[in-house]
């Protein structure tokens, strides 16, 4: 499914697919009509402090993205996470909305790659995750 990652304020077009927002706050100036947003996943913005520290430090970007899938463990945001996985499922297309002027480095981009599959998600799905599961035994093999 093509995910695409756009600012909230460029116009909707119908190639976006299903629109989610994915910013805190609602942005200033924009109608809910104009927006066109099917969904508003608040939870999963970074934390105001995450997302000020970032403001002020864009060189840290591969912290911010560290820093921010660890808050996308907390249940407020794994709920609404879920959500968004959920939309993924039914669309043919998304489009994730996000206010920054940095297109770049913004929180929609780190959750694009968590719905492409380019990022493990914040689950505890990894490795670790694997101890209490039986593994298949091998075929004996004839003698």
């Amino acid at each position: 499914m093509p995910i695409m990652v756009k600012r909230v304020y460029e116009r909707a077009i119908p190639s976006d697919g299903v629109r989610v927002l994915v910013d805190r706050l609602w942005p200033r100036g924009l109608s809910k009509e104009r927006a066109s947003v099917r969904a508003w996943l608040r939870e999963l913005a970074p934390s105001d402090g995450l997302r000020k520290w970032i403001h002020a430090r864009p060189e840290a970007w591969p912290t911010f993205r560290k820093r921010y899938l660890k808050e996308l463990t907390r249940p407020e945001a794994a709920g609404a996470l879920e959500q968004l996985y959920r939309l993924a499922g039914k669309h043919r297309r998304m489009t994730l909305l996000y206010a920054s002027r940095n297109e770049k480095h913004n929180n929609a981009v780190v959750l694009k790659q968590l719905l492409e599959g380019l990022r493990k998600p914040p689950t505890g799905t990894g490795p670790g995750a694997m101890k209490g599961m039986r593994t298949p035994r091998a075929a004996k093999r004839p003698q």
